[in-house]
């Protein structure tokens, strides 16, 4: 057994334990732990500082996910099973495919927008493997693949070769993507052995989540940069959430830190509409202050997109900061910055017989405010 494996099976995951370790009443969690699992690796519980931080807020049960809301009901907001054309893979976009590689976590968070199937068994079989590789192969329009889950290095070795090898045989393939939570919750996961065996399937990118500067420890830059010398680039995804990370400064220091072990911010996500997890959700003009005090305020490579997963399926919008182009016609564009100072660019004329698909005309601004 590696020590990956033996740090899942020392994990808080019964209520009992719970309560002895970190003093939650067993009783006010038991029907939400009945229903969404839990699990606490040995290293994430050493990260929790004190009750109620960052950490625990994400990883600990609270009676409040039983808390009916009428806006966060649904089990599936994102309508993936609708867009399930064979068992185990989603395919909303044009050219790319989502695959859910096993149910099971390192850490079962408790904003997860999958809380309707994770941590129960499942993992995706040889003959769902087929049907994925076959359904892929006949929609030669498909260029790129996200594994996903649950968390798809919590297979093993083996078998995560056996999927990636699978599926790096069909030509028109050509990225593969592996989105997941184990570098900063299970960072013993990340292993020689297993940044060889990626290593032979480039292109591969992975996607990690975090949320906290907090999360971001030595263990975790190790990890990242095993895997940025095996040749992965490193993006990230974080989900904006009240009282984690709803904080500009926070989560500037987040993609800060973030660079810093070489892992590129991608993506803030609105939370998503999630039966219980309404307690984390936060106004959506605070993700727009966060990313207005990002802009110009840090390097451009610190500033990810924000998004929200629109609901019943319809895919990622970016939401931007309002002002920022305030006027636009054939002639000129104008335009404010970070410090709200008014700046004029000129069209170029020669272009100009040509502009059949011109946007619309964005109304003019005083001509005296601009720099």
């Amino acid at each position: 057994m590696d020590q990956w494996q033996k740090d899942l099976k020392e994990s808080i995951h019964d209520v009992e334990t719970l309560e002895k370790v970190l003093g939650v009443p067993a009783e006010s969690v038991r029907e939400v732990v009945s229903e969404y699992p839990m699990r606490i690796t040995p290293y994430l519980l050493k990260q929790i500082k004190e009750k109620g931080d960052a950490i625990w807020k994400q990883v600990v049960p609270s009676p409040e996910e039983a808390y009916p809301d009428t806006a966060c009901e649904a089990e599936d907001p994102l309508h993936e099973e609708k867009d399930s054309p064979v068992p185990g893979l989603v395919h909303r976009y044009p050219d790319r495919v989502l695959l859910f590689v096993t149910n099971q976590c390192p850490i079962y968070c408790r904003f997860c927008t999958r809380k309707r199937f994770v941590g129960s068994p499942g993992t995706l079989t040889p003959e769902n493997l087929d049907k994925v590789v076959a359904y892929i192969t006949a929609h030669t329009e498909i260029r790129d693949i996200i594994f996903s889950g649950g968390d798809p290095l919590m297979v093993v070795d083996k078998l995560l070769d056996r999927i990636l090898s699978a599926l790096r045989k069909i030509p028109h393939l050509e990225i593969i993507r592996l989105g997941t939570r184990v570098p900063g919750s299970l960072p013993s996961r990340i292993t020689p052995a297993f940044c060889e065996m990626v290593k032979k399937y480039h292109p591969l990118y992975m996607n990690l989540h975090f949320n906290h500067p907090d999360e971001i420890t030595p263990e975790v830059s190790h990890a990242c940069g095993m895997l940025a010398d095996a040749g992965v680039p490193l993006g990230s995804q974080t989900v904006l959430m009240e009282g984690i990370n709803d904080d500009p400064q926070v989560m500037k220091q987040l993609m800060q830190k973030l660079l810093a072990i070489r892992v590129k911010p991608y993506y803030i996500y609105q939370a998503d509409l999630v039966r219980g997890t309404q307690h984390f959700r936060t106004r959506v003009e605070k993700g727009l202050e966060i990313i207005s005090a990002l802009r110009g305020h840090t390097s451009g490579m610190a500033v990810p997109h924000f998004v929200i997963d629109a609901p019943q399926g319809g895919g990622k919008v970016a939401i931007l900061p309002e002002g920022t182009l305030l006027h636009l016609d054939e002639d000129e564009v104008i335009v404010k910055n970070y410090e709200d100072k008014i700046f004029k660019y000129p069209q170029p004329q020669s272009s100009k017989a040509n502009n059949e698909n011109a946007l619309p005309v964005i109304a003019p601004l005083q001509r005296e405010s601009c720099h």
